[in-house]
């Protein structure tokens, strides 16, 4: 069965400027998959927002039906809100390393990305704002 098995490690960060940690976390990753006995068949690593639910990497790995498991450090790495949908449609099996134990904790963590998500959309309309208003400046100059 472990022979016919297809696994993928999935690591995430942020932003750029933690690719060392994404490296790292990788590693970590592929060595508990090897102290399993696992052979790993691919490393997927991606940098984007773990609120995005547009990242192509990701994606990739859940339209080929080879995986049958995907291995994460923590649950936060494959997303920051609807974990269990994505682990209830999942064909295969998503493993998280290193689970939270604590409600308290658990509940704390869906409440940094909470305040993360509504940060992230407020600096994005501040952005989309600015846009607009260098846009309509630019088309009355013209006129």
């Amino acid at each position: 069965k472990e022979t016919l098995d297809y696994t993928v490690v999935y690591s995430r960060v942020s932003s750029s400027e933690n690719k060392t940690n994404l490296d790292s976390q990788a590693k970590r990753v592929s060595d508990f998959c090897a102290a399993k006995g696992w052979i790993v068949k691919e490393i997927i690593k991606e940098t984007a927002s773990g609120l995005n639910d547009s990242r192509p990497k990701l994606k990739k790995i859940f339209s080929n039906p080879e995986v049958t498991r995907i291995v994460v450090e923590h649950k936060d790495r494959l997303t920051r809100f609807g974990f269990e949908y994505i682990k209830d449609l999942f064909k295969g099996k998503i493993v998280v390393i290193n689970e939270v134990e604590e409600q308290s904790q658990d509940l704390m963590q869906d409440f940094v990305s909470l305040v993360t998500s509504f940060c992230a959309r407020i600096y994005g309309n501040r952005r989309t704002k600015r846009r607009t208003e260098k846009l309509i400046e630019s088309l009355k100059n013209e006129s």
